[in-house]
């Protein structure tokens, strides 16, 4: 909020409303978004299945989502006998507010231009500001703080039920959030040392210079990829769906709850999916950059930003029809063994690159100490996973042990 030129000059009533305005647009379109996520994901996977899908309420069934809220506020709202009343019933919002939360700060439209003096300002009823409902200085650490805090709505929630499914769901919730956090943190690093401010609206502007300035190729990919799997852990969805594993914890950690609290949780993933899209937009594919095509220059980078964004929510679709759930040993191999030592390994040659590149080191001083380094890495590396293959045979050993004894 603080970079928002809306509040360069002094704050009168104006600005407040303005601010009202952006804040109930924002909600409004994310709340559509997420609407027609649901149903954009069930028409997507009934194509690829050969079916038909939702067809009944509204045309090509595109108020079945409508249908279902309203079903789940008049179904009975209940309560079990051990849950705790308070967390209870506060968990299901922590979980629906952080996904707005992380929404606030990404810019959704303005024309950014390298060189050319438009830095994506629009103006609303007589002020200038951006369109995004704030933009603080520290706007990525702030999306960083949501999405950790995020997993107590689900901890909670399993916690809270007084059933001991809904606790193994929330822990493995917290235990995977835990494993992917670290990798998705160091994978959006390299975008703040390229763009060199931690704000979304700065990090779009350093894009503003056409698809060859996008952080996704200046990065070179790989935290984009990193990104990308460490977000689909982040959100539970498939193939890393461990914490709402039916065929093991009945529904996971929602188990226990009905009604309008678990329309609720079943908001804030979707919500979450629209989420995450926008962000990987900002973070790695301009944002609302695009082509101005015949005058509205308002009105296209909003048209290819919800464009960019459709393609991702396309994507999280595919993942979910065509992919297969992981055992929970793979996902925390794939998070701890892989993800981590890819991205630390890959911002350090960032880091080095950089440095390059403004004089700081030496080339040849730079590939040598690379060298070494990547070697070092390989070697403790190598070491840590033979110690913990040697950990589990021996714990396999001794169980194979235990059961003969019986």
């Amino acid at each position: 909020m603080l970079g928002d030129p809306l509040f360069r000059n002094g704050v009168d009533w104006g600005d407040f409303a303005v601010m009202g305005v952006k804040v109930v647009v924002a909600f409004a379109l994310l709340l559509v978004a997420t609407m027609f996520m649901v149903w954009f994901e069930r028409k997507f996977i009934a194509d690829m299945q050969n079916r038909i899908g939702p067809n009944v309420a509204g045309p090509w069934g595109i108020l079945q989502t409508f249908a279902d809220g309203v079903k789940f506020f008049f179904k009975e709202d209940l309560r079990p006998a051990n849950a705790d009343p308070l967390v209870f019933r506060l968990a299901p919002y922590i979980s629906a507010v952080t996904a707005f939360l992380a929404f606030s700060i990404v810019p959704i439209g303005g024309v950014f231009r390298d060189g050319g003096g438009e830095t994506g300002t629009v103006t609303l009823f007589g002020k200038v500001t951006y369109l995004q409902v704030a933009d603080p200085p520290i706007g990525i650490l702030l999306l960083l703080a949501v999405s950790s805090i995020a997993v107590y709505g689900v901890m909670l929630a399993g916690w809270s039920s007084g059933s001991k499914y809904p606790l193994l769901g929330s822990v493995r919730a917290s235990a995977q959030a835990i494993s992917y956090e670290a990798a998705l943190g160091m994978s959006v690093v390299a975008v703040v040392m390229l763009a060199g401010s931690l704000s979304t609206h700065d990090i779009t502007a350093g894009q503003a210079g056409g698809v060859r300035t996008w952080y996704v190729l200046s990065a070179g990919i790989v935290p984009f990829v990193i990104f990308l799997i460490a977000a689909t852990a982040e959100m539970n969805r498939p193939p890393f769906d461990l914490v709402e594993a039916e065929q093991e914890l009945v529904g996971g950690f929602h188990t226990e709850y009905s009604s309008i609290r678990f329309a609720l949780f079943f908001l804030a993933e979707f919500m979450n999916v629209v989420t995450m899209s926008a962000i990987m937009v900002t973070l790695f594919f301009g944002g609302p950059a695009g082509p101005v095509l015949f005058g509205m220059t308002w009105f296209w980078p909003t048209v290819w930003f919800f464009a960019k964004v459709l393609v991702f929510l396309a994507m999280f679709i595919w993942f979910r029809a065509t992919l297969p759930r992981l055992r929970y040993d793979q996902l925390m191999n794939l998070g701890w063994k892989v993800l981590i030592p890819l991205a630390l390994g890959w911002l350090l040659v960032r880091a080095t690159i950089l440095q390059v590149d403004e004089g700081t080191i030496d080339p040849v001083i730079a590939i040598i100490v690379g060298i070494l380094a990547a070697g070092a890495c390989f070697l403790l590396f190598t070491a840590a996973l033979g110690a913990g293959d040697r950990a589990y045979e021996r714990d396999q050993a001794l169980q194979e042990e235990r059961e003969r004894s019986r």
